[in-house]
């Protein structure tokens, strides 16, 4: 009888990030496939010793799906380890859709994302009450084109949060889009290298105007999350709105309203 493939989310760099699920299908694990140019190998430790571990970043798409068949029909668990969350940019469906077909069983754990990461390693919140409450997860094109409609520009112009993926080779690029979209040039804008990596973490900060010139200075070319939020810096503000949620005059079926100094009946 076939085996399971799971695609694990590894989280985005430290090993401990990953889901206690993700973890515990790695130490049952008879088979581990990870991708070794974006996941800490580190993460592949809390495999069996006995478990057939391979790194794919030299595998073509059809050499890591026959992999997974062929380690499927010899082991109960299969895991798929891939960087981050597995629904975001991971080619997912490309890999489930011949397993599919094979009779192959499997199922997705989802994992932490270089976005939230990032946002983390740097102090920072991606929403916030009457500034912003949406998040625009996105890419820049490149080899990938965009469909229409969903051109950094384009999006930029919603003056919303922006996580920018796999980009931070074409900042230009990315200044360019927000620029056309009426971003100011002291915009703030934050780039996080290597989200969570144990003693590879880089976090740069800085504006429209520089943020390409710092990330040089830095050496940042691969593996970087570009954020660009009006939410950047707001715990040095001086006053912001609160949340609905835990003001004392708001209530809702966990809490009654109470009446507190400023407050009408």
């Amino acid at each position: 009888m076939a085996g399971k493939v799971w695609f694990v989310g590894a989280g985005p760099g430290d090993p401990e990030l990953i889901t206690v699920k993700g973890r515990g299908l790695l130490e049952r694990a008879g088979a581990v496939l990870f991708a070794g140019s974006l996941v800490d190998r580190a993460a592949t430790l809390y495999a069996p010793d006995d478990s057939t571990i391979r790194d794919s970043k030299g595998m073509t798409l059809d050499e890591i799906v026959a992999w997974l068949i062929e380690q499927a029909a010899r082991h109960e668990t299969v895991v798929r380890l891939q960087t981050g969350d597995p629904t975001l940019y991971g080619a997912l469906v490309e890999m489930v859709r011949p397993l599919a077909a094979a009779g192959i069983e499997w199922a997705v754990i989802p994992g932490v994302s270089s976005a939230m990461a990032a946002a983390a390693a740097a102090g920072e919140t991606l929403t916030l009450p009457e500034v912003t409450q949406t998040v625009i997860l996105t890419r820049v094109a490149g080899r990938t084109p965009m469909p229409p409609g969903e051109e950094l520009e384009a999006l930029a112009a919603h003056r919303t949060t922006l996580c920018i993926f796999l980009s931070v080779t074409l900042l230009h690029e990315v200044q360019r889009a927000l620029r056309a979209a009426g971003w100011p040039e002291d915009a703030p804008i934050l780039v996080v290298q290597k989200a969570s990596w144990p003693g590879q973490e880089k976090i740069v900060r800085g504006t429209l105007a520089d943020i390409k010139r710092r990330c040089q200075e830095e050496k940042i070319a691969a593996q970087a999350m570009i954020i660009a939020s009006p939410t950047l810096g707001a715990r040095h503000w001086q006053d912001i709105a609160r949340s609905k949620l835990y003001d004392p005059a708001f209530g809702h079926r966990f809490r009654r309203a109470s009446l507190t100094e400023g407050s009408s009946s």
